[in-house]
């Protein structure tokens, strides 16, 4: 499970990846993710280059969208026949988990199933898959974020940053309030003082976005999303 080798400084990766290609090496690395674009999101070049096969400048990897054969789930037939590329590139943008990608190729086939019964027998269109990822990321919390304050949505980015860093989905409010102040200097705001920050957090507690510690540690607080990345990161992508 390859992103839960992830470190600061990326070693165990490098390392794994680099000894098929030592001299008279017969060792083969298989490594599986469940995020689709996993080199891109997280590996440095040394470790990224270490994937591509000796004398090919091609890397090798298997995504979803060429290995609907060995799974045999519909879904992927989808995938695979109508929208080899398209789809894989919708759910990237909203989404790094593969497993999303099926559970939306799976639902459009169910939208679909069901429009045959009222029409005319079709195929599995775009426009199903659009309906699908709708419904899919469409949930209360998903309009509470939304409906959020600018500094609240910048606190929840925050968190998915800090996250992506530890590679673990909990983190004290000092770790996300680093964050929160750098995503403030980037986008040329002021940022929040603790008390602001302390007043954010409990927000976001109240309305169930976020679980919070009950402790009087303040910023030492460990916080976790009520909710997967996957929804936070779509209820805050731009239209």
């Amino acid at each position: 499970q390859l992103d839960l080798l992830w470190t600061r400084k990326q070693n165990v990766m490098y390392n794994l990846f680099d000894w098929p290609t030592q001299k008279h090496s017969k060792l083969i690395i298989l490594a599986i993710a469940n995020t689709m674009d996993l080199p891109e999101r997280i590996m440095i070049n040394r470790v990224a280059s270490r994937l591509v096969c000796p004398g090919s400048s091609v890397a090798t990897r298997c995504s979803p969208t060429g290995c609907s054969g060995c799974l045999g789930f519909v879904c992927l037939l989808i995938l695979a026949k109508l929208f080899p590329q398209l789809l894989g590139d919708v759910v990237a943008a909203l989404s790094g988990d593969a497993r999303r990608c099926l559970d939306i190729c799976r639902r459009a086939t169910e939208i679909c199933e069901g429009a045959r019964q009222k029409r005319a027998p079709e195929i599995v269109r775009m426009a199903h898959v659009t309906e699908a990822i709708d419904e899919m990321f469409s949930s209360p919390y998903v309009n509470a974020i939304r409906n959020a304050s600018l500094h609240e949505q910048i606190f929840l980015k925050a968190i998915l940053a800090e996250f992506r860093r530890a590679g673990v989905e909990e983190a004290t409010v000092q770790q996300v309030y680093h964050h929160h102040v750098a995503l403030c200097r980037m986008e040329g705001l002021q940022s929040p003082t603790v008390s602001e920050i302390m007043a954010i957090c409990s927000r976001l507690g109240a309305c169930r976005l976020l679980l919070v510690e009950a402790s009087s540690k303040y910023l030492h607080m460990r916080v976790r999303l009520n909710l997967g990345q996957d929804d936070v990161m779509y209820a805050l992508r731009e239209e």
